[in-house]
């Protein structure tokens, strides 16, 4: 393999839409030889899954994370189950974690009521994983890989922490709004002449109403996912249960995530633990001194905590199909925004 522009890299993966042409300026590089670094990337999986970043929230919809133990033993049975998992469409995130947890997967559904309907399905259909714990996810917090560039200004493009989650109104979606959304959901890539084809729109209307998506904070971002194992990256899940906390503390330890660049993803939780920390770095050393000094600066709020290192992602979607009407297997109705209608 060859060497890795870590710039470029970092770029491409934090903005999968963004233009040639503004990362061959911030990179000083001709566009040709950026075009032939993206698609060398995509070739040999240095970046994969492309996924557009959506806040559920706004469609009044919650996250649940469910994490099982010992749920499988064989490539063979494992393959099996992952299938199994991707076909129930409450199920927007599948990945196996080496430690007390086998296998993660996230549900988003409207009410806990359903998740519980949906999880039951999952033990039904897959009887090894019973043996499980549950979180209701309150509020992520997602920054930039700012740990890959080795040209630190080009953080700046990126600094501004997305927010998912969280108490918020549920909103109203025009025809058009979810099928632009449908389609970017689908496929994040989609060119905008594509995408007003689909939309059933023009090129300037459907740009426009991508904009202002983007600009209600419905829709976030547009991110790859990249390969810890071509890269020779450590990632790694900090769980962490909390006492003795007051919201000046809680800022103070939100604040030291955003500006500590291994950092790429914090979760508010309601369960066994309060919090999670996801971690990335090209050292393990370095992860090791970050968790000491978290450990340090935040013991008088810290009261237990555990780290779990990631293995592999099987899908990322942070947005459930049937919110664009498809049918309920249940009982033949459809669903729109996460509604029975």
């Amino acid at each position: 393999m060859a060497k890795i522009d870590h710039n470029l890299l970092f770029l491409y993966s934090e903005n999968l839409r963004g233009k040639i042409k503004e990362m061959a300026f911030l990179l000083k590089k001709s566009p040709q030889r950026l075009k032939y670094n993206l698609r060398q990337f995509e070739k040999e999986g240095i970046v994969r899954n492309p996924h557009s970043i959506f806040d559920y929230s706004h469609f009044g919809l919650l996250l649940f994370r469910v994490y099982f133990k010992g749920g499988y033993i064989g490539d063979k049975d494992k393959a099996e189950i992952i299938k199994k998992l991707s076909e129930n469409e409450h199920v927007v995130a599948i990945y196996e974690l080496s430690g007390e947890f086998d296998l993660a997967i996230e549900l988003i559904s409207p009410n806990p009521s359903r998740f519980n309907k949906e999880l039951k399905k999952v033990a039904d259909i897959i009887p090894t994983l019973k043996n499980h714990k549950i979180l209701l996810n309150v509020v992520t917090h997602i920054y930039p890989r700012a740990y890959l560039p080795n040209d630190k200004p080009l953080i700046n493009h990126f600094l501004e922490e997305i927010v998912i989650g969280g108490d918020r109104a549920r909103e109203e979606f025009t025809e058009y709004d979810m099928k632009v959304m449908k389609a970017v959901l689908e496929n994040p890539k989609i060119r905008l002449s594509r995408l007003a084809k689909v939309s059933g729109m023009n090129v300037k209307t459907a740009a426009s109403l991508l904009k202002e998506l983007q600009n209600r904070k419905v829709l976030r971002a547009f991110k790859y996912w990249i390969s810890a194992n071509k890269l020779s990256i450590y990632k790694f899940r900090l769980f962490i249960k909390l006492h003795n906390i007051s919201r000046e503390r809680e800022g103070q330890l939100l604040k030291f995530m955003l500006h500590t660049n291994e950092v790429v993803q914090v979760s508010k939780t309601i369960g066994d633990w309060n919090i999670e920390i996801d971690i990335e770095s090209l050292s393990r050393t370095r992860i090791r001194e970050l968790i000491a000094q978290i450990r340090s600066e935040f013991n008088d709020i810290i009261e237990t905590f555990n780290l779990i290192e990631f293995y592999r992602l099987y899908m990322r979607k942070y947005l459930p199909e049937y919110v664009f009407g498809t049918s309920d297997k249940d009982n033949g109705q459809m669903k729109y925004n996460g509604q029975m209608k």
